[in-house]
């Protein structure tokens, strides 16, 4: 990138940057002492404000940068996860979002402990939750450095290095600071921006077309070098039968997800009433819905102006064919226009970067603070503030998700959060389902529920070729797989759900139904609900 592009997009994330902290400072001056107000803002933006929120929280740099990217690269089949992603937010709507901001206060163990013993439950749940945060972390990480490694031009390690420790020191800022009402309105600022940056990246690319759809499904299918391939499902999981399973794996991870993805559980807390959740809902699933059938538009895009191997050649996953198809549009290398649009693009991302880790990093320290340490912490000691730990939380988070962001520069962002989805729907989704809605579901089976699929899930990542055995792998020089598919959650997700189902039916614990009719009656009409 030239020296103007360097200068423009700098200024341009210097602006958000400020603009960001300036919300912060200004949120911070206001009483965060209380768990309620830290957690969830006091419980007091609208349906709108919030669905503006959860959008922000939901579309993040893999929505952004690796979707289109692997449109670019693969076509048809990058689609599944602009597909997966969207159809998830029906199984939330349906099952999840106004049951849930009735049954808990802050976090999800609080639904699974209303009708179980606290302690393992809140362990169980409370790991579960910091591990699908800290994955999905990692993913807004590698974005980050690869943004700024196309924005100087590829020089080096260093300032990919640096930009993911930058980032990790804004998001504890953000989080220790600010709390849930500083990030929810960097979200909200950061949904309008990218909406609005990626309607018009979308109407540029079809005006490039005269508006002709078609043409451009055409063009980028010759320019891929596929033909018609490129335009139908198999190029990259139609190879051989490990390749399909780990089309469904993946696809199940996508569709189920969403619903165990403790930040956006968090975000039904944040809101009033039950029926507000809801509505945040219907507004989010129009305003995500609108944002992926323009990420296709962007993909297909840059793979007929750019090309695939042009997009490769930047960054071998494709999480640079956005800023790269922003640069054509406006004219090309070395033009104002192109300069322009390809530093709000990239500003863009980084600010879609900071909003998203920032609502990551407040969920996983709720559950640091209010599910393992109030259930670790030893009795009769003096207790901290629920709040101090949290921020204290953010820090050794923020720490875990800068070295391991460090580790996997090299993978694809949406693929990444592809791993987090996994092990929520495995580990998170069903102790939530079977606690809402099986009268006769016991501790032990919440427990074994979790760690049944947390753990699977885990493990097969580890041994998986994600890890090692392939030239794209974290370890390409070691070869430790003994799974074949990238994606567990074909694997995992019945394990997690086969495991609650065992633990409950081999425990000599006796279901407590009047919990569970106060649990039902809460979670269906409000009453009670905090």
């Amino acid at each position: 990138m030239t020296g103007d592009h360097q200068t423009a997009a700098l200024l341009l994330f210097g602006a958000f940057v400020a603009v960001t902290l300036g919300i912060t400072t200004w949120v911070s001056r206001h009483r965060q002492g209380s768990a309620e107000e830290f957690y969830a803002g006091g419980r007091l933006f609208s349906p709108m404000e919030n669905g503006f929120a959860i959008a922000g929280d939901y579309m993040s740099a893999a929505s952004f940068l690796g979707i289109s990217g692997l449109i670019a690269l693969v076509g048809y089949d990058g689609m599944l996860y602009s597909v997966g992603f969207l159809v998830a937010w029906l199984v939330v709507l349906c099952l999840v979002a106004e049951l849930v901001r009735n049954c808990g206060r802050f976090t999800l163990a609080d639904v699974v402990a209303a009708r179980m013993r606290e302690r393992p439950v809140r362990i169980a749940a409370g790991t579960s939750s910091v591990t699908v945060s800290v994955l999905y972390l990692v993913a807004q990480m590698v974005g980050a450095g690869s943004l700024v490694a196309l924005l100087l031009g590829g020089t080096g390690e260093a300032a990919r290095a640096w930009t993911v420790v930058g980032v990790g020191v804004l998001m504890v800022i953000y989080v220790s600071l600010g709390g849930m009402r500083a990030t929810t309105w960097i979200q909200i600022v950061k949904a309008v921006l990218l909406l609005g940056g990626t309607v018009a990246l979308t109407v540029l690319v079809l005006l490039r077309f005269h508006g002709d759809f078609n043409r451009l499904l055409l063009t980028a299918a010759e320019r891929s070098g596929h033909g018609e391939a490129f335009l139908a499902p198999g190029l990259a999981y139609g190879g051989d039968w490990t390749a399909r399973f780990d089309f469904i794996s993946l696809g199940l991870a996508l569709v189920l997800g969403t619903a165990g993805l403790p930040h956006i559980l968090s975000r039904f807390y944040t809101v009033p009433t039950a029926r507000a959740a809801r509505r945040s809902v219907v507004w989010a699933i129009g305003l995500i819905g609108g944002f992926y059938l323009m990420t296709i538009v962007l993909g297909f895009g840059a793979a007929a102006l750019i090309g695939p191997d042009a997009v490769r050649a930047s960054n071998a996953s494709g999480n640079t064919a956005v800023p790269l198809l922003a640069l054509d549009l406006g004219g090309g290398a070395d033009t104002t226009g192109g300069t322009v649009l390809f530093a709000v693009v990239a500003a863009v991302a980084f600010a879609t970067i900071l909003a998203v880790v920032a609502g990551i990093t407040l969920a996983s320290s709720a559950s640091v603070a209010h599910d393992l340490y109030a259930s670790l912490r030893r009795r009769g000691g003096k207790p901290r503030s629920e709040v101090a730990v949290a921020r204290v939380a953010s820090v050794g988070i923020g720490l875990v998700a800068i070295a391991l962001g460090l580790l996997a520069r090299d993978l694809n962002v949406a693929f990444l959060v592809g791993l987090a989805f996994a092990v929520a729907a495995s580990a998170n989704l069903p102790v939530l389902l079977y606690s809402l809605f099986w009268r006769g579901f016991t501790t032990r089976g919440a427990v074994w529920a979790v760690y049944g699929g947390l753990i699977p899930a885990v493990v097969l990542v580890l041994l998986s070729p994600v890890v090692s055995g392939g030239p794209a792998s974290l370890f390409p020089g070691a070869d430790f797989r003994l799974f074949p598919l990238q994606n567990p959650g074909l694997v995992s997700i019945p394990l997690g759900f086969l495991a609650g189902w065992l633990g409950t039916v081999t425990s000599g614990e006796v279901p407590d139904e009047a919990k569970h009719a106060e649990t039902e009656v809460r979670s269906l009409t409000g009453a009670g609900a905090v």
